[in-house]
């Protein structure tokens, strides 16, 4: 139910919250205002923290929060406060470590139950309004924890003390540093494989989430070692993920996770950083392996973010696609019946997509059983022999009946998209695009992650005040709030800005990449014990407990920020040969030196870090602007390398003053290469080789060098 009074959330600026503004419950957004006037009532503190994609957040939505009943429980006994866990992932990682120590779970919903002054002492995830699903009632719970308060409020007071110890206790990285040693990425390797699905690809059994830094890192160690068991892992990983029904068959892109181990039966939301992150693994698994199949995936990809997660006026990403686009909705909009799939097919087209993406009378969906998720349950050559028709004339059928479906499909009622433009996720894709534009050759990804990467540094990025974390709301008339830029919002942005440099050659993105570079380690490195905190030092008074000092380095569900910051500096460094960025990358990956090997594939993304780190830099430059720049260019880029970068100029702007400082002192002689009408030159850890002028000799040298 709803009430016709709007609540404190209609002033919100996220979609989330602002969801929540017709609830009967006296909402708060996270602020001064809500603990002072928790402190001045002497009330606990209900804590929800979702997101507009959240399935489960919607349920609890109908089955509470809309309840009258509950609303005059929560209204009475409790301060209500409501947080979105895309703007402020910096409360929601610190409340999730509180109530993981509590209760060993986590997730969204969080439910917490917090003192006045913010400190946690109850939580779970979703509730139920009734007793059931091994979990006590709502009303059951608000009403114990509101007794307990008031009854018992020395041993609450004591147990949110333990809490915040355990919290502090697991934020803490004391113990756990070490000297660096390149071992550690052959540990994480091994671990990750170690959980391997051989059968359906992926990691671990169900419910099954993507890990593309664990992929990625799989690939390379593949390049470097030729282990065939690690190409069998990426490859059928990958494969089984594009042909499950964790991959929209009919828009592209994929779904969050799978609730199977066989990437069947997804959670549906689309996040931008899943799709970001998993269009790159299938770009180098193209470029390791030549196959299509891997190629198409990523364009196809890009044709669903093009159509769905892009702003095409003024660049920019968005950030989700919900699961559901109603509270009774569970996956319809993606799923089909038998009947629906007969309405918009011919018979003979009804054959093959029946066989092809196994549409029965009886599906996979719990709540309709009637509703098939589409998934690849054949290769084509077998549907071809059991209906005895070329493969051509099949194939022609499919491509009819996947865009007459899609387009059935975009006749339903839609799940939301929440056009909240994120810094972070939008440099994330940003370097996403120019990956597969580089790669496929697709000249419009470039240009509109080049677009999408001007608007964060003119709209989110100051040189006096730093990086903002949102660049803009999903609702339009929305109240624009400036949320401070967080670890990940510097260095993914570091990372973007170079990716830019390197495929424009236009050293403004590289001043820009230096200067959040430098920024970042003001705001956040710890000079002392070394690692970046994910929040900018303050002496402000920190609410609840954000002022516990957290230093991320699990990849969940995003790339850790420590493990890309450095990355980011070791980039720097390549490209200053300025030896504090090196230093203080150093000293980052040694915070976690000595147990990295023991988070297996969950530190992936410092493995890659560790790749940076360990083996040298290598800068591939290109000269020239005829057919055979374009041969040199294709060969430095062909492969897949992540400490290696290929930069293009035209012969007139070879100059030093387009150059980064150690590029401009390493380069032989610049004006007599301009002499040459077309050259490569490959430089290794400061030092460049002779001028390079066949493709092929720069594909031997690339090979000579690995």
């Amino acid at each position: 139910m709803t009430t016709g009074t709007l609540n404190a959330l209609s002033r919100a600026s996220s979609a989330y919250l602002r969801s929540a503004m017709h609830q009967p419950i006296r909402w708060h957004e996270w602020g001064e205002e809500a603990f002072a006037a928790a402190q001045r009532e002497n009330k606990p503190i209900l804590l929800d923290i979702g997101a507009v994609w959240c399935h489960w957040c919607h349920v609890m939505d109908r089955e509470s929060y809309d309840s009258p009943e509950i609303a005059e429980l929560v209204n009475e006994r409790f301060i209500a406060m409501k947080v979105d866990r895309d703007e402020r992932p910096d409360i929601d990682s610190r409340y999730q470590a509180a109530v993981s120590a509590i209760s060993g779970q986590g997730g969204w919903p969080l439910t917490a139950f917090l003192t006045p002054d913010g400190k946690p002492f109850y939580g779970g995830t979703y509730f139920p309004p009734d007793d059931g699903y091994g979990r006590p009632s709502f009303r059951r719970v608000l009403t114990a924890i509101s007794d307990a308060y008031r009854e018992k409020h020395n041993d609450v007071t004591e147990q949110a003390k333990l809490v915040e110890g355990a919290i502090a206790q697991a934020e803490s990285l004391a113990g756990r540093s070490g000297t660096f040693s390149p071992a550690v990425i052959g540990a994480i390797v091994t671990s990750a494989a170690g959980m391997y699905d051989a059968r359906n690809g992926g990691f671990g059994s169900a419910p099954k989430f993507p890990h593309p830094a664990a992929l990625d890192l799989i690939m390379d160690r593949y390049v470097q070692t030729g282990d065939e068991e690690l190409r069998s892992l990426f490859v059928n990983t990958l494969e089984k993920m594009a042909r499950g029904g964790v991959y929209d068959q009919l828009a592209g892109g994929f779904h969050r996770y799978s609730v199977d181990e066989r990437w069947v039966v997804p959670h549906f939301e689309k996040m931008s950083y899943d799709n970001s992150e998993l269009l790159k693994n299938y770009v180098h698994a193209y470029q390791i392996t030549g196959s299509e199949f891997f190629a198409d995936v990523a364009r196809d990809i890009i044709r669903w973010v093009d159509e769905w997660l892009t702003d095409r006026k003024h660049g920019g990403f968005y950030a989700s696609q919900d699961a559901d686009y109603s509270m009774d909705d569970d996956g319809d909009y993606f799923t089909w019946t038998l009947d629906e799939a007969k309405a918009v097919l011919s018979e003979e087209e009804l054959s093959v997509a029946a066989l092809y993406y196994d549409i029965n009378e009886v599906g996979e969906m719990h709540h309709n059983q009637a509703k098939n998720v589409l998934f690849v349950r054949a290769p084509i050559e077998e549907i071809a022999r059991r209906l005895n028709l070329p493969e051509p004339r099949l194939q022609e059928l499919l491509e009819s009946a996947r865009k007459k479906m899609y387009a059935a499909r975009l006749k339903r009622p839609t799940p939301y998209v929440d056009r909240s433009i994120y810094t972070a996720w939008n440099a994330l894709f940003v370097s996403a695009y120019l990956d597969a534009a580089c790669a496929l050759d697709l000249e419009d990804a470039r240009h509109f992650a080049l677009r999408s990467l001007d608007r964060i540094l003119a709209e989110a990025w100051s040189p006096e005040r730093g990086l903002l974390h949102v660049i803009a709301y999903s609702d339009e008339g929305a109240e624009h709030r400036q949320v401070r830029g967080l670890l990940d919002d510097y260095a993914f942005t570091v990372c973007a800005c170079l990716d830019a440099y390197e495929s424009t050659s236009d050293l403004s993105y590289f001043t820009f990449a230096r200067r959040i570079a430098d920024m970042m380690i003001d705001k956040f490195f710890d000079p002392v014990g070394g690692g970046f905190f994910d929040t900018p030092s303050s002496e402000d008074k920190q609410l609840g407990v954000l002022g516990s000092r957290r230093k991320p380095f699990q990849d969940s569900p995003t790339p850790a920020g420590n493990s890309i910051a450095a990355i980011a500096l070791l980039r720097m460094h390549a490209y200053t040969n300025q030896a504090s960025y090196r230093d203080q990358a150093e000293q980052t990956l040694e915070v976690l030196a000595g147990t990295a090997g023991q988070y297996g594939m969950f530190a992936a993304s410092y493995g890659l870090a560790s790749v940076q780190f360990s083996r040298p830099h290598t800068q591939v430059v290109v000269i020239g602007e005829d057919a055979s720049a374009g041969e040199l260019f294709r060969a430095a880029s062909s492969g897949f390398d992540p400490v290696k970068s290929v930069l293009r100029f035209p012969l007139s702007r070879i100059v030093q003053s387009n150059l980064p400082p150690a590029l401009a002192e390493t380069l032989p002689n610049l004006p007599s290469i301009r002499e040459h009408k077309t050259v490569a030159i490959v430089c290794r850890t400061f030092t460049c080789m002779p001028p390079i002028d066949r493709a092929e000799d720069l594909r031997r040298e690339l090979i000579q060098q690995k």
